[in-house]
């Protein structure tokens, strides 16, 4: 079970949905994925973390602006306030500029060259997920994009990030270590559709999460379907509206 205790700098580390309907969201994704919730109280902003057996492994809060819900990814820094000079350097825009979250550590929003959104945690009391690449947890991020050229050059000056893969699926690295994937924005995305970052959650039976998603009121957007080599995967949209992918790994 890889548990977490520490975070390299650049390594998504955190994710988080604003949802129109908390109550709903946490049924929704307590049942999908047998999560725990823990709403942190008024002070919080009822901000409710998600625990997959007993580690945390995500958040739900009530959405901070009318628009669609969404998921939004973390990137662990050692400076929140240097990452967000970068990202404005860089030709990104500071939707939420750096700020302490109480004891838990510091925070700050970018929309990328592109336009999709980006968070920055600089964690104190608060690691991020404690449990990653298990069902029900964290296990890949995906970056869609318009231009990707702009948005490597953006990603790489901000968070350090180098490049693999082929042009086709550019592959973020971290020392060395692939830690995520940009897919070029795909012929007849609906133009009202941004360039964002897609969370993919693990699955032990990608197909039967599917039918209970669907079960649950979710939609299905993609898949399941097999990518050679790697696995299975699905994307979905949650019955608020907000989107995110199950992921099972070859072999799994």
């Amino acid at each position: 079970m890889p548990e977490m205790t520490r975070y390299e700098h650049g390594v998504p580390s955190w994710v988080d949905i604003g949802t129109h309907d908390l109550g709903a969201g946490v049924r929704f994704y307590s049942e999908l994925f047998g999560w725990e919730g823990q709403d942190m109280g008024e002070e919080a902003g009822h901000y409710t973390i998600a625990a997959k057996d007993g580690k945390q492994v995500a958040a739900i809060s009530p959405a901070q602006d009318p628009g669609p819900p969404r998921w939004t990814t973390y990137i662990n820094v050692d400076d929140v306030d240097e990452a967000a000079r970068k990202a404005a350097s860089a030709g990104g825009t500071v939707i939420v500029a750096p700020m302490d979250v109480m004891a838990a550590g510091r925070m700050a929003i970018f929309a990328d060259t592109t336009g999709a959104l980006i968070a920055a945690w600089q964690p104190g009391q608060h690691l991020g997920a404690q449990l990653v690449n298990e069902p029900g947890a964290l296990t890949w991020s995906e970056l869609s994009s318009s231009d990707p050229a702009k948005s490597k050059a953006f990603y790489s000056a901000v968070f350090g990030w180098g490049w693999g893969g082929g042009d086709d699926y550019p592959e973020a690295q971290v020392s060395g270590r692939t830690i995520g994937g940009l897919m070029p924005r795909q012929p007849g995305t609906p133009a009202d559709v941004p360039d964002n970052w897609l969370v993919y959650f693990g699955a032990a039976d990608v197909d039967a999460d599917v039918k209970k998603a669907i079960d649950l009121g979710a939609s299905v957007v993609a898949g399941p379907a097999d990518i050679p080599g790697t696995g299975r995967f699905a994307v979905l949209i949650d019955p608020q509206g907000a989107a995110f992918a199950l992921f099972q790994a070859s072999g799994q």
